[in-house]
């Protein structure tokens, strides 16, 4: 299974002779309306390495429910449902992630879904690959990620488990949730950071929203019906990942832990008895 999709890779993204993805992949579960993929990473433990990441991209289908209103807001929200998963996983940097997200992406067929979401983390590389392999995607800061960031500061900068901590927090998490990300920024902004202690990640925040605020629109994502959370993703990496391969006491040559996350990636997508009787339709590479 890894020599397959390695070959794969080789022959769509070949230097001289590259050839079109949808040539060489097979369409497996296609999404026909709505589609997100979401990309993140996790450790495994090689023995001759130590920890090292594994990344990571899911790619779902996504269907609306009825709509659900609350006194709280004056527009019903629509509720959705991530479904249908399939994934890939595997020790590779960036740019290779890029290559396995993109024939992913071309087995499920996403780029000719009416309506396609890409809900991260806000990672660099994550937005590099996604926007080169999906310009048309709709690219959204996963909610979780950007709300704990403002916890983060509200205890850097007034000090964990006090009352001004908490509300400052609340009040810039309710700004965010509806729309106001311009305010939230200002009110970062207005911190002294000078007199702040923390992690330069968190010293970070006012550019990290500045430069994300359209990836940040959550009212008009949630109204539009577009997810705003990456929980396939990350209960992709322990699940598919993490529950095999972190177990205690665990270390794996790289070779054999690259094999086995090919296996996953297709156990978990549904596909692995396909892939386990297939021959390779080419010369494996050597």
């Amino acid at each position: 299974m890894e020599e397959k999709r390695r070959a794969e890779a080789q022959r769509v993204y070949d230097a001289e002779v590259p050839q079109p993805a949808s040539r060489i992949v097979t369409v497996s579960k296609p999404i026909r309306s709505q589609a997100n993929i979401s990309t993140d990473g996790g450790m495994v433990l090689l023995r001759e390495a130590g920890w090292k990441e594994v990344k990571m991209s899911v790619v779902s289908e996504v269907t609306s429910k009825a709509a659900i209103s609350t006194k709280a807001e004056t527009t019903p929200e629509i509720r959705l449902l991530l479904q249908h998963h399939s994934y890939q996983a595997g020790l590779w940097n960036a740019d290779e992630m890029g290559q396995h997200q993109y024939l992913e992406g071309t087995r499920r067929q996403v780029e000719g879904c009416r309506r396609f979401t890409s809900v991260n983390d806000g990672a660099p590389w994550i937005d590099r690959i996604t926007t080169s392999n999906y310009p048309k995607a709709v690219q959204i800061i996963d909610w979780g990620h950007a709300e704990e960031r403002l916890w983060k500061v509200a205890k850097a900068a007034f000090g964990e488990g006090s009352l001004p901590s908490q509300h400052w927090a609340e009040k810039q998490i309710d700004l965010l949730w509806h729309g106001r990300v311009t305010e939230v920024i200002h009110a970062l902004h207005q911190l002294d950071w000078e007199q702040i202690s923390c992690l330069e990640d968190i010293r970070q925040s006012p550019a990290y929203f500045e430069s994300r605020q359209s990836k940040m629109d959550y009212v008009y994502f949630r109204q539009a019906g577009f997810p705003i959370g990456s929980g396939t993703v990350e209960s992709g990496i322990n699940t598919v990942v993490h529950h095999r391969m972190k177990r205690q006491g665990r270390g794996w040559k790289r070779k054999n832990a690259q094999a086995m996350l090919a296996a996953l990636s297709e156990f978990h997508s549904g596909r692995f008895h396909i892939a386990w009787n297939t021959n390779l339709p080419f010369p494996a590479p050597s």
